[in-house]
């Protein structure tokens, strides 16, 4: 299911006219041949009047009940059902509206589309006793909250600079100041396969992000907020983000007791 923001609703409601319970000039008939044609979804389901009969009321709640995938392209379709729409029945199509009402809702679906509404902020651990790592970890969540993940890709990569020179010297190893991300990523690993049995599966994926790591530093450098770049597109931004943080989340299970023998 996605998990969809209140501000989320509010700009698809303003995008299909859903205020008044209607959505866009679909009657009962003509939007249940619409969903039915278009997407092979039976509209009038019961499960879809959990929260009311009306149009506006069963269109959200499908919102809520289905996958990203399903819900990105009926709102696609819906979109560009709307811009068929007449001039006299799409009121929304001046310019002072391509930003008000178009903007937001392409992007809404283009996030959607790159992974949910939410991204998951659960891979930050606060691994030492640092009150600069607790503010770079709350204001990686801010950036992520306020929905600007591009904003937050150069945070993200300091985070794991700190992060890798953290595990080298738990295991013994010495990490310098000039070692880039990738570099203290495969220090990492040597350390790591030195002390602890993994599965192959486990080796594979941790050595996969030592190249991964090596394009974040490019990203980082000229197209983060670390200097005056041109940023990444917000969905660029989102799996970049999404990619980086399941590398740290397999690297959070993997340093917890008795990761082995549950993998």
């Amino acid at each position: 299911m996605v998990k969809l923001r209140f501000a989320d609703i509010g700009i698809i409601d303003d995008a299909f006219d859903m205020h008044g319970g209607y959505v866009l000039n679909f009657s009962d008939r003509t939007f249940a041949i619409f969903f039915d044609s278009e997407f092979g979804i039976n509209i009038d389901d019961e499960k879809y009047r959990a929260d009311g009969n009306s149009k506006a009321k069963r269109l959200r709640t499908f919102l809520r009940l289905e996958n990203g995938i399903t819900v990105a392209k009926v709102l696609r379709g819906l979109w560009r059902y709307k811009e068929s729409l007449p001039s006299v029945e799409n009121p929304w199509s001046d310019e002072e509206a391509e930003k008000d009402v178009k903007t937001p809702i392409i992007e809404l679906i283009s996030r959607i589309e790159a992974g949910g509404a939410a991204l998951q902020t659960d891979a930050f651990d606060k691994f030492v006793a640092d009150e600069t790592l607790d503010d770079l970890i709350a204001a990686i969540e801010r950036d992520i909250q306020a929905n600007k993940p591009a904003v937050a890709l150069d945070r993200l990569h300091t985070y794991c600079m700190k992060k890798t020179a953290h595990l080298i010297e738990k295991y013994g190893g010495v990490c310098n100041r000039e070692d880039a991300l990738h570099s203290r990523m495969g220090k990492y690993i040597k350390l790591l396969e030195e002390k602890r049995d993994l599965r192959e599966i486990s080796k594979r994926s941790l050595k996969s992000a030592i190249s991964i790591f090596e394009k974040y530093n490019d990203v980082r450098n000229n197209e983060s907020f670390a200097h005056d770049n041109e940023l990444v597109d917000e969905a660029e931004a989102r799996y970049i983000f999404d990619s980086i943080t399941a590398i740290l989340r397999l690297i959070k299970n993997i340093e917890a007791d008795g990761f082995e023998e549950i993998l």
